[in-house]
């Protein structure tokens, strides 16, 4: 727009007060940034980046332009910033602000009319830090979008990305940039679940393989368990955000976008599933370790049970005559080889029948 091309502030890289670095002259990609600005925010005109990086004064007057649309992200700001941009030049409502700066549970989804507030939750695993998240607020408007969030997150670094090399087709709608947001963070689950794959395939290995597995198979049934559970009671109310935003329950999202979120809640439906089903092949080869070790426990009892029965006969004969009495057998002249031969054929005779059982 004419109106727009006339603005001092309409500029690739601007260094305003709210830049905690200087950029550099050399001018690179905005994505060289992530990380570095505590605040990024982009301008787009007909599928364009227009503008990026401004600050608050010059937001104010972008607001004013309803022909333009807006992202601004929010990375760790400081409360000052806070209240610059969420108060003063959106103003949003008192308790979503609360709630975008407190650390929310479970995500949601609240209609404010001229905007949606949205509380999602991005996942990381990994084997030093586990399985972890971090909340992602979205801010969706007609003509503008705001992102919150306390940690750096990939899937805002990867749509910064997407937009200095294609923005035209994420960029003609907010509903759909933040479409966009949401199925990138969806599809970072896909490396939580082939990782929680893996240590239960190795887990199994150790169960079904191992002859004697250690203790500390327990240990880690507790670890995948406790993963799988957090997994799931976090992908579970994100689909039901999905599904409110799939069935165009909101104004602000347009019919149009309303099969990429039914696409995206079905990439929900299918995470949750296979967490379920993970979860059900845990319990199934810690079933099997139980058994296993049960079993185990019998085989080494009925060795002792078998021991016991075979050395019977001998305690008996050694019990009897080993008692301090004076007994008339000690006085035969073949006491010793009578009895060393009662003792070999009650062994064998109990061997015998312990076979004949089947017990042995």
């Amino acid at each position: 727009m004419r109106l727009f091309e006339k603005q001092p502030w309409a500029t690739s890289t601007f260094s305003g007060s709210f830049l905690r670095k200087e950029l550099p002259d050399d001018n690179p990609p905005v994505s060289h940034y992530i990380g570095r600005l505590m605040i990024q925010s982009f301008v787009f005109n007909d599928g364009k980046l227009v503008a990026s990086n401004l600050d608050s004064d010059a937001l104010r007057l972008v607001r004013a332009d309803k022909g333009l649309l807006i992202w601004v992200n929010l990375f760790a700001p400081t409360p000052e910033e806070t209240t610059a941009i969420l108060e003063d030049v959106f103003s949003f409502h008192p308790l979503a602000i609360e709630d975008c700066l407190a650390v929310n549970r479970y995500p949601k989804i609240e209609d404010y009319e001229d905007y949606l507030y949205l509380v999602m939750h991005a996942v990381a695993f990994n084997k030093e830090e586990q399985f972890r998240t971090t909340d992602l607020d979205l801010f969706i408007g007609k003509s503008f979008l705001v992102t919150h969030h306390a940690e750096p997150l990939a899937t805002v670094t990867s749509t910064i990305e997407r937009i200095n090399k294609n923005p035209s087709t994420i960029t003609r709608g907010m509903d759909r940039l933040a479409h966009f947001l949401l199925d990138t963070m969806v599809d970072a689950y896909q490396p939580v679940l082939n990782d929680l794959t893996n240590e239960i395939g190795s887990l199994e290995d150790t169960v079904f393989l191992s002859r004697d597995p250690e203790p500390a198979v327990i240990r880690e049934f507790r670890e995948r368990k406790k993963e799988l559970s957090d997994l799931q009671q976090i992908v579970r109310p994100q689909r039901d955000v999905a599904n409110r935003l799939a069935r165009g329950e909101f104004k602000l999202i347009r019919p149009v976008l309303l099969p990429y979120f039914r696409d995206l809640l079905g990439n929900l439906n299918r995470i949750e599933t296979t967490a379920a089903t993970l979860h059900d092949q845990l319990y199934m080869t810690l079933d099997v370790f139980l058994n296993k070790a049960s079993y185990e426990t019998n085989e080494v009892v009925k060795v002792l049970t078998l021991l016991t029965a075979l050395t019977t006969p001998t305690l008996l004969i050694g019990t009897w005559y080993g008692m301090n009495l004076k007994m008339p057998e000690y006085q035969w002249e073949y006491a010793y080889p009578i009895a060393w031969v009662v003792d070999i054929v009650a062994t064998g005779g109990m061997i015998i029948w312990l076979k004949r059982k089947r017990w042995m």
